[in-house]
């Protein structure tokens, strides 16, 4: 397994993920799903998170008590199936900064199109986690990253449900210094760009569109 990459095998995200691979789920539930599963993968992205102490008094004595440290969180989705992730993140961390980067894929030439970006501020003093289900060919991830950095961020973690090798590989070459966390490395790509076996297309799964 590469170094920057962590595939989270609890019981809990692997049982979700296989609910959500099945084709006959249907769209509410598969909503329901992933913003579970994006709770449970955000306790891994956020593991080293840094930390301080305060005081505070409890019932029966004062104490020094660990307490998040720095900036606040930036989540920054990938529209528009990284919603679905932002979602359960928010539930965990209500208090984070959120952002937005609109990528499509071209279909013919598999390669990212962007249409939107708006970034919280002071990202250099912040970690950044960028949420995409779908690790596929990992350009439109590589491209969400580098828009990321050249707003200033400097610490960052990309966090998706599914990948595949080759997309592990694309952001690997791009952005070396970012670790990925994922349910799952699945096979390969098909000719399409799709993630195989996968579970079809994230976005139009959460949403009932084809």
């Amino acid at each position: 397994m590469p170094e920057h990459l962590t595939v989270v095998e609890h019981p809990l995200v692997q049982h979700k993920l296989t609910l959500m691979r099945d084709a006959d789920t249907p769209t509410g539930l598969f909503r329901q799903l992933l913003r579970e599963i994006s709770t449970l993968l955000a306790y891994e992205v956020t593991r080293d998170l840094p930390v301080t102490t305060r005081q505070v008094h409890t019932p029966l004595k004062p104490m020094d008590a660990p307490v998040l440290d720095g900036r606040k969180l930036a989540l920054v989705s990938i529209l528009r199936a990284g919603n679905g992730l932002l979602d359960g993140m928010l539930d965990l961390v209500p208090s984070a900064r959120v952002g937005f980067v609109g990528l499509y894929r071209d279909e013919e030439t598999l390669e990212p199109v962007q249409y939107y970006c708006k970034l919280p501020e002071a990202l250099s003093e912040r970690r950044v986690i960028v949420v995409d289900p779908m690790l596929a060919t990992g350009n439109s991830s590589a491209a969400a990253i580098a828009l990321v950095k050249d707003a200033g961020a400097i610490d960052i973690r990309f966090l998706c449900l599914l990948a595949a090798p080759e997309g592990v590989q694309r952001m690997a070459d791009a952005h070396p210094d970012v670790p990925v966390v994922t349910a799952a490395v699945d096979e390969r790509l098909n000719e399409r760009g799709y993630i195989v076996p996968g579970l079809g297309d994230a976005g139009d799964r959460m949403y009932g569109t084809r």
